[in-house]
Parts: C-alpha cells; structure tokens; sequence
C-alpha cells in the first residue's frame, strides 16, 4: 500500500457535494482515506475571471499503480459531471495527484510531485492540515517553507469535510 497526497477542487454546481462525493468515490474505488483537510474557499488561480473555489486534500492508501489511480481520478471526475473547458478555467470537480508514496514521475500522462502544488497555497494550505511534517520529495522543501512564497490573500476555512 502507497500514500499518496490528493488535492479535491471546485468552482462549479454545488461545490461542497462535489468535494464530498468525490472523496466518497476515490475511497470507495481507489484505496483507504486516512486523513481529510478542512475544506477552504480560495480565489481562482490561473484564470482569474471565474467563481471562487472550494478546496481541500485527502491522504489515501491505495493499491494502486499511479496510472490506475489517475485512471480513476478521472473516472470520478467523469461521473461527478466534470466538462472539458479552458485550461484552468471553472470546473465542477478537479482532483490532482499531488505525491504518490516517494515515487518521482515525469511523462506526457502524469507528473508526480504535481509540479505546481508548491506554488499554490490552495493546495499547500490544505495539506498543512492533513501533513504538517511534509517534506517535498523533489526539493526536499517543507509545506511552511513552500507556503512563505505564495500569497494565501483571500484563503477562507469554511467546514470540515
């Protein structure tokens, strides 16, 4: 069994469910959930001009190899409803592989450690909750080292998921 670091988000329908029943669907297919952040609304990254989000992370012993676990990301992604729009634009649900075990992947498919959760406190922030002793498999960088280069303006803890 691995763990590996989620990252769930959502700016689109009802956005609490959304979080809530993907977490629900990557437990009931993907491998055990072990620890769930709060879940915060943040402001939108990448394109702006959009609806805030709703984030949160999961920690998750799985079984499975990353590419399968992708596969069902997507798959729950998929049934939740999610819709191919612009690159970082609105979405019903999001949910990135942030680490998987120590395992360091680069490819066309999957890159792991997600290689912009150090720069986005709508990822970082959640973590704390959820791997306050994180270290970065890549940089060897803590969560609060990470955090001090990125701008948590407008980061609201809104309910426990």
């Amino acid at each position: 069994m691995t763990l590996c670091a989620l990252s769930l988000g959502s700016n689109m329908g009802n956005r609490l469910e959304n979080i809530r029943r993907a977490a629900d669907l990557l437990e009931n297919r993907a491998g055990k959930i072990t620890a769930r952040s709060e879940v915060y609304e943040t402001a939108p990254w990448g394109v702006i001009s959009q609806p805030r989000f709703l984030n949160a992370c999961l920690l998750l012993e799985t079984g499975l190899p990353p590419y399968d676990l992708l596969a069902e990301t997507q798959a729950a992604e998929s049934e939740i409803g999610r819709v191919a729009r612009e690159r970082w634009g609105p979405r019903e649900i999001d949910i990135d592989i942030l680490t998987y075990g120590d395992i360091l992947l680069n490819d066309e498919r999957l890159v792991i450690p997600h290689p912009l959760m150090g720069r986005r406190a709508f990822v970082l922030v959640p973590m704390l909750d959820i791997a306050r002793d994180f270290v970065h498999p890549s940089c060897g960088t803590s969560i609060d080292e990470l955090l001090a280069g990125t701008d948590r303006e407008g980061i609201v803890r809104i309910v426990s998921l």
